[in-house]
């Protein structure tokens, strides 16, 4: 999976996502080059809900069913 740009340049390629306790660790290189692990803790995570509105939440729940460029 690829996180992007809004220029459409590599930001951060995932390459795994895997649980340690009651953490969720996102593995991958950062622009192609820097290997980077990425922790999700509990508290981060609703941290980030907080983030979202009902608008947005509707979107990502339709995100898996469009189509891709």
């Amino acid at each position: 999976m690829q996180l992007r740009t809004i220029d459409n340049d590599s930001l951060m390629d995932v390459k795994a996502l895997r649980v340690e306790g009651d953490d969720l660790v996102i593995e991958g290189r950062i622009m192609g080059a820097l290997p980077i692990q990425a922790v999700l803790s509990p508290d981060q995570a609703r941290a980030a809900l907080k983030l979202l509105d009902v608008k947005t939440v509707l979107f990502l729940l339709t995100l898996l069913f469009r189509r891709g460029k």
